[in-house]
């Protein structure tokens, strides 16, 4: 079986060297409506894209994308999710309401990771082609308005809540590129471990966290150094971190999830999932994790409250990332009687904020 040569690079980690397939996810998660949450997959060996609604646990829709289909990201209002099509030229724009492809945004083969800014106007995609970079698409538009340079093989990106700084992985030289979202330069390049693959980044801002091929650096934003090293297991990948920033979930490579604690940055526990897991999610209410097992075709949910795999969802061949529809207000109503106060991602300082973000969506 050949996969795209874009991926070739990802196997020379020791952890990787011994697996059957040399693949690897990129986890943008978002987070849901507030009538329901719904997960969406990315299905690498068979083109297509499974919509989980989260109540039921159940596959409601199966979406054609493009060609090896790797990152996904949904935009902050949940009407949108974009797919990076790693073997073929564009992404792929998938309308939730409909779950059906209405656009695709040429960009050129080798995508990997992508992620959507928080306010909801740009999508950034890291892909390899001849030289590494990051292609910026507006989403208004639905076109590429800037590429900015970053190394050879660019692989998960993050936004700061803010959306002030995007850090992106580049495995080649093993560095975080920090990029200013407001200038699309690169402002810093923070070296990290062997191998970096994805990246998570707080609910404060505080900490940016990047999986390594045996560890996991945690990236201080305000210095852009490292400030800790943390054992996770063997060959981490996916990784993202609860809305109440208390605990990361970092899919291993030995079929499990490590659960470590950001305060002491330690492994609390383990959970075993389904074979070589590649893409987390958390819901936004932070009860449920959602774990893509590459070689096992499924999804495993794990309860937060137990660290348990609660239900187990088949899905298409090959699940390689995840992301989730986000909780946030889609009416001025729900802004009101401290409604505001319930929203977790983005969070809100006042009912102002909430009403401001509402209308930015609705725009």
């Amino acid at each position: 079986m050949n996969f795209p040569q874009q991926f070739s690079r990802l196997a020379s980690g020791a952890a990787i060297r011994t697996a059957t397939l040399a693949l690897f996810l990129v986890v943008l998660g978002a987070s849901a409506t507030l009538a329901q949450t719904t997960a969406y997959v990315t299905n690498a060996l068979d083109n297509t894209v499974s919509v989980i609604d989260t109540n039921t646990n159940t596959v409601t829709a199966t979406i054609p994308v493009g060609s090896f289909p790797v990152g996904i990201a949904i935009t902050p209002n949940g009407a949108r999710a974009y797919v990076a099509n790693s073997a073929s030229p564009n992404v792929s724009i998938i309308d939730t309401a409909t779950n059906t492809v209405v656009a695709t945004v040429a960009i050129g083969q080798g995508q990997a990771g992508i992620a959507v800014t928080p306010n909801g106007d740009f999508a950034y995609v890291s892909h390899s082609n001849i030289t590494g970079n990051v292609s910026v698409i507006d989403t208004k538009k639905n076109t590429v308005v800037t590429t900015i340079p970053v190394g050879l093989f660019p692989f998960g990106i993050a936004f700061t809540p803010n959306g002030s700084r995007a850090y992106v992985v580049d495995q080649n030289s093993n560095n975080v590129w920090v990029i200013n979202t407001a200038t699309n330069t690169v402002i810093a390049t923070v070296p990290v471990g062997a191998n970096p693959k994805l990246v998570a980044v707080t609910p404060d801002g505080a900490f940016a966290y990047v999986t390594n091929g045996n560890d996991v650096s945690v990236i201080d934003t305000v210095t852009n150094t490292v400030s800790a090293t943390a054992s996770v297991g063997l060959g981490p990948f996916g990784i993202a971190i609860t809305p109440n920033g208390a605990s990361a979930y970092v899919a291993n490579f030995d079929h499990t999830v490590a659960v470590l604690a950001t305060a002491s940055n330690t492994v609390v526990t383990t959970v075993p999932v389904g074979l070589n897991p590649f893409g987390v999610a958390v819901t936004p209410n932070g009860a449920s994790v959602y774990v893509t097992n590459f070689n096992g075709h499924s999804v495993s949910v794990i309860s937060t409250a137990t660290n348990t795999v609660t239900a187990t969802v088949p899905v298409g061949n090959g699940p390689f990332s995840i992301a989730v529809t986000p909780q946030v207000p889609t009416d001025m109503d729900q802004c009101k009687n401290d409604g505001w106060k319930t929203f977790t991602n983005p969070a809100f300082q006042n009912q102002g904020d909430c009403v401001s973000f509402v209308n930015h969506m609705d725009h």
